[in-house]
């Protein structure tokens, strides 16, 4: 599939192209884009990665929306938890081609990693592969927030709050970023349900790597919650807005394609 996506990208005069790969958590996409980075390296390319969960806001900050805005705010993952000035600045230097250092995020503390801990980017970088569970999700339409979707809504957002300021904060805030993007993908799933079943492995194999617990399945499946909103969201609209996509199985293998040609991020065009 690495191979595929970094073939399929557009002729580009611009030094520095920006990929980005959109799929729900779990489904394998931080994998695909240290793939493509390997192999652009083989074709002789200087390329990196950033996922939008390395650009998380702080515990800390997020504290404080909680204190301030909504206690559902504490969780990372949701629009409103993201540092984009701090995901735009590092785009606009590597564009600028200079080396750069790449911000990373510690899922098991649950906080950014601290600046000397990040990896540097090259300079003069060809690819940077821009990953995210909601990459280039759009807002939506006020009607659709009145009715709760999951017991998390309904019974620690019954007024609306939380997920009317994260449909603000998608509408308002992330297209700057979403139009960093020179080429998407998204990866399909065969539903929202499988998510859960994938999100759990890959916790599983993270506390492994770290030799730490990671989350039980029960708090997974609360975790998720958060996402769940916008996660159905984005399997509604984003196919049909993707360059290209890919249909997954249920174990993460490309089953079929789509080519779109591009619309631009954020846009709804009708499927």
């Amino acid at each position: 599939m690495a191979a595929l996506l970094l073939a399929s990208r557009p002729a580009s005069r611009q030094r520095l192209q920006v990929l980005g790969i959109s799929a729900p958590p779990g489904s394998g996409k931080s994998t695909l884009a240290a793939s493509m980075v390997a192999l652009a390296g083989q074709q002789g390319l200087r390329a990196a990665t950033l996922s939008l969960d390395d650009v998380y806001l702080p515990a800390a900050q997020r504290q404080r929306l909680a204190s301030q805005v909504h206690p559902l705010l504490a969780t990372r993952g949701p629009p409103g938890s993201h540092d984009l000035a701090l995901a735009l600045a590092t785009i606009a230097a590597l564009r600028q081609g200079r080396p750069c250092a790449l911000p990373r995020f510690d899922k098991l503390a649950d906080d950014r990693l601290p600046p000397q801990h990040w990896p540097r980017a090259p300079a003069q970088l060809d690819l940077l592969v821009v990953e995210g569970w909601m990459l280039a999700a759009g807002a939506q339409h006020r009607q659709a927030l009145m009715t709760p979707i999951n017991a998390l809504e309904r019974e620690h957002d019954p007024d609306r709050r939380w997920r009317q300021w994260c449909n603000q904060r998608l509408a308002q805030d992330y297209p700057a970023l979403w139009q960093q993007l020179d080429w998407w993908c998204f990866l399909q799933p065969p539903g929202w349900e499988i998510v859960l079943d994938w999100r759990a492995e890959q916790e599983a194999r993270l506390a492994a790597s770290q030799q730490r617990a990671g989350m039980s399945r029960a708090a997974l499946e609360h975790f998720l919650a958060h996402f769940e909103r916008i996660g159905r969201h984005a399997l509604a609209t984003l196919p049909c807005q993707a360059a290209l996509c890919i249909e997954l199985d249920a174990q993460r293998r490309a089953s079929g394609m789509t080519w779109n040609g591009f619309t631009p991020p954020g846009r709804s065009p009708a499927c």
